[in-house]
């Protein structure tokens, strides 16, 4: 009888590896939503340009398979593999930037953001790669400082480790809102790594000092920049002043998203979608979400963003490291930064820039790279030990 009871004891005080099906599910959730919004909102565009309403559908589905693969693949390596790798992704991801500028790089809208790899049918987004690399990069540079990490010279080193990348991002691809991301992700990073937050209300108020310098300075600039910052900022608060230009888009997507009223007018059903609003299944998918479900849908789809945040805290956490942690910490600062300033790009609360709203606009490299994202933070639930009583 002893004998046995010892064993019972040591059969219930095993631990067992944690999974978080309920992250899974609402990142497959998000994933087939975009997809069926983007054929909801790419369907006319798709079949006048390419004789196929689902084209852009199509190529969606296969970068979100891709995603998916590399995500299980990731989310299967214990995540302390990639860390010995951190110092070489960074150098990659800045040295990938400029390859845009080359036969490779690929234009659109007037700007140069992509590049083909031959062989590979899916174009591949220079920034959303730094977003990543970042991440990992940083993660490793804070435990490698460990309590210097809230000195000022450890301080100063991790503030100066995103500048190469968003100044490249910024000069080289004109991507200013991917060049904010990255930044927007370190400091999150930064803020959560160091435990004494005093310092960084003083830093935060010389931030809101600089950005309002800066602004001053883009309205007093001569130059072409200057005045197309500027343009932006005056569009922004009177659109209406510019229907047919800059300020179109930000009118119909206004236009859509009042439209829809509580309970929209139906899935497929959008108006604004028939060649009225510009890129309606890329950076403006949100504007279709509240006209053809209104905003029961739009609510329903903030309500999933806040619950897949929720629970990477949650896997934070319970990290079973510092690195772990803040591999997390990282994603959760993409995801909950980009979806901020997507909708608020949409409903005109910030000037028009090109944000695209994660796992549901139309975009190859952000779904895979989000997806490899997920599987890291999978990576770490998966190390979170749980014991059985």
């Amino acid at each position: 009888m002893a004998a046995q009871r010892r064993k019972h004891k040591k059969k219930n005080n095993k631990s067992e590896y944690f999974f978080d099906y309920s992250l899974l599910f609402i990142i497959l959730f998000l994933l087939g939503f975009g997809m069926l919004m983007i054929y909801s909102a790419s369907s006319y565009t798709a079949y006048l340009e390419y004789g196929d309403s689902a084209q852009y559908l199509k190529k969606q589905l296969l970068a979100s398979i891709l995603g998916l693969i590399a995500m299980t693949v990731v989310a299967n390596i214990p995540y302390h593999f990639w860390e010995r790798f951190a110092v070489l992704a960074y150098v990659v991801s800045i040295a990938i930037i400029p390859v845009v500028l080359t036969p490779l790089g690929i234009s659109s809208h007037g700007a140069r953001r992509w590049f083909k790899i031959p062989g590979i049918p899916l174009q591949v987004q220079p920034a959303e790669v730094a977003k990543l690399c970042m991440i990992l990069f940083l993660a490793c540079l804070v435990c490698k400082l460990g309590k210097k990490a809230g000195t000022f010279k450890g301080i100063v080193l991790m503030f100066l480790a995103p500048l190469p990348q968003a100044i490249m991002i910024w000069r080289i691809t004109s991507n200013l809102s991917s060049a904010i991301i990255v930044v927007g992700i370190s400091v999150l990073m930064i803020f959560v790594a160091d435990p004494h937050y005093k310092k960084y209300l003083v830093m935060g108020t010389g931030a809101v000092a600089g950005v309002i310098a800066l602004v001053y300075a883009i309205i007093n600039m001569e130059t072409s920049e200057g005045g197309f910052r500027i343009r932006r900022i005056a569009i922004w608060l009177h659109p209406e002043t510019d229907p047919e230009g800059t300020g179109f888009q930000t009118l119909q997507a206004l236009y859509a998203i009042g439209s829809g009223g509580i309970w929209g007018k139906g899935l497929g059903q959008s108006m604004q979608k028939l060649n009225f609003l510009p890129e309606a299944q890329n950076d403006m998918i949100f504007s279709i979400i509240c006209e053809e479900l209104g905003l029961f849908g739009a609510v329903a789809v903030i309500l999933m963003f806040i619950l897949l945040l929720w629970r990477m805290m949650i896997i934070a956490n319970n990290a079973p490291d510092l690195f772990g942690a803040m591999l997390v910490v990282g994603v959760i600062g993409h995801i909950a930064i980009q979806v901020i300033l997507n909708i608020a790009v949409v409903t005109n609360s910030i000037p028009n820039t090109g944000i695209s709203l994660p796992f549901i606009s139309y975009g190859g490299s952000s779904v895979m790279f989000l997806l490899i994202e997920m599987g890291l933070v999978l990576s770490v639930a998966k190390r979170i030990q749980l014991k059985e009583v």
